[in-house]
This record gives structure tokens, sequence and C-alpha cells, in this order.
């Protein structure tokens, strides 16, 4: 089966486009190819459909976010693919191609006569089954193999691998293909969707591509500036911590965070917490007495001092 180059289905060769270029590619193709247009072109109805998946998965960003990640995943970086329509079932507007990586769509089907329905039952597909799975921050990074047992129709367990792609978003669903319900009447099986729940942790914080993690300084620390090893998720950073940095302050360390699906990464945002010594040496709460006698600094009457 053909991966399909939806960008270059819509004539699209910048990948990342924003929404309204997209739109504005797809009505250029939707016309150019329009069957009422090319009625002696027999090949320009299932281009038309082509060009109406790749616009359904392109302008909605869950779906181009999975799409994208599957090209890298699957391709690697981008290259020029030849353009061929994959094979549909007669009158589907969705090709194989998407209904693997996408789910089945319901379509509308011509209406049967009263005739059809008398000699033929319709095949029924068989429903979903949804469940949900927790993994680490860590896990979803780098991806992972998890184990999930579900209770069958039969009362028996069964066990199911699920192959956790690297950089996957939090609530993302996998999808195993006819691992749901059985059908009806001939029908297909349902699927079975696994939701991904990405688990925080002591360290670390997900928000969207964003890892949010906290820093502690010490006083002194934080008063005269500082050199720091911050340990993110995949390596170690030499970081420079200004001096009079205060509790609450952030900074941010570009391509530090997590997986954006493209090929970059968000940022790791750390948070400062200055600490206080809770006990200390008769030496370290002198120190501290002899800077209270010599600071002049009331954090108090701050706005008086400006």
């Amino acid at each position: 089966m053909i991966f399909k180059d939806y960008y270059k289905i819509l004539g699209i060769s910048n990948y990342k486009a924003s929404s309204e270029e997209i739109k504005q590619a797809y009505r250029e193709q939707a016309k150019k190819y329009h069957p009422d247009i090319n009625s002696t072109n027999t090949m320009a109805e299932e281009r038309f459909k082509d060009i109406n998946e790749a616009y359904k998965v392109l302008s909605e960003t869950t779906s181009r976010r999975k799409y994208d990640r599957m090209w890298y995943s699957h391709i690697g970086k981008r290259q020029k693919v030849k353009y061929e329509e994959s094979s549909r079932e007669t009158g589907s507007i969705f090709s194989d191609f998407f209904n693997m990586f996408f789910g089945e769509v319901a379509e509308d089907k011509p209406a049967k006569s009263k005739e059809d329905k008398k000699s033929k039952k319709v095949a029924v597909k068989g429903e979903n089954i949804e469940t949900e799975i927790n993994i680490s921050i860590t896990e979803a990074f780098y991806g992972n193999e998890k184990k999930i047992s579900l209770r069958t129709l039969d009362g028996k367990m069964k066990t199911f691998t699920i192959k956790i792609p690297a950089g996957i978003r939090n609530h993302e669903k996998i999808r195993l293909m006819g691992q749901g319900k059985p059908g009806e009447n001939g029908g297909k099986p349902g699927d079975l969707l696994i939701k991904v729940q990405i688990e925080d942790d002591e360290k670390y914080r997900l928000n969207g591509i964003d890892l949010y993690t906290n820093l502690y300084l010490t006083p002194w620390e934080a008063a005269l500036g500082t050199k720091v090893t911050l340990n993110s998720i995949n390596e170690e950073i030499s970081l420079h911590v200004p001096q009079g940095i205060q509790s609450g302050e952030t900074i941010h360390l570009k391509e530090k965070g997590y997986l954006d699906g493209k090929g970059g990464r968000g940022e790791l945002i750390t948070n400062i917490c200055i600490m206080v010594p809770k006990t200390m040496t008769d030496q370290e709460k002198q120190l501290f007495e002899q800077l209270k006698e010599v600071s002049k600094y009331d954090p108090r009457n701050i706005y008086n001092q400006l």
C-alpha cells in the first residue's frame, strides 16, 4: 500500500503551511479536478476524492499531527513521491490508506430499493471498544511497548501489546483495527481504541509540547547569580542563573521540551524556587545575623525604594 503524500496531493510544498494556506490549496485543486469540469477525464473523479481525503486529514489539527508523525516515523525525511491513487471500495470516498490509519468513517451510500433490502441483509460493522492506559512522560517521550489485558465477550482475558509512538500527545488514541466487537451479517469487527493518559511526575509536568520543572536555589545563589547543571528529559544542560532572580520567575529553554511531531521540540520551562535552610550551624546563623545588620534591603517596602 502506498503511503499517500497529502501535502503533494493539495499541491503544497511547505509542510508547515498554515490552515488558511491549506484551505486555499484545497479550493484550487478541487476546482481544477472537479468531475463536472473534467467529464472526459476518467481519473478526475478519483483525484477529486483524494483531494477531499487529503483536506479532511490536514485541516484538522489532531489528524494532521498524527499524519505528520507517521510520515517521520515510517518514511524519515520527506521525499518526492510519485502521485498515485490508492485503492478504495466501490463508491467509497476514502482510500484504504485513510481507513487503515484514521479508521473507517461512515459514508452516505445510495439508497437501496425495497427488493434489495428484502433479498440481502445489510452488513453492519461491529462497535468500537474504548479503554485507557496510563504512561509516564519519559515513556511518552521515547516511545515504549505496553501490555493491556481486557475481558472479551465470552468472559476470557485477552492481552494486547500496544506500541506507544515517541512523542504521542496526551489524550491521543491508539487504534487496533478489528479488535472491537464482532460485526453483524458479515460486517467487519469494530476497533479497539486506547486513550493515552500521560501522567506528570515529581520532576516534570507536561503542557502541550512544553515541559515544566522546578529549579531549587539557595538564597545566595539567587542573590549572586550562579551556573547550575539542569537535567532535562534527555540530557544535562549547563544553565546560567542571573543574579537577583526571584522565586516564581521562569527561565525558558527552547528546543529542550517535548516532541512536536515534526522533528522539533517545545520549551523546557524552569520555575525558580528559592529555598531557605530549616536548620543551620552556628556559623551559618552568625553570617545571616551579620547580613541582617548590614543589608538595607526591605522586600516589604520595595516600591518605596524604586
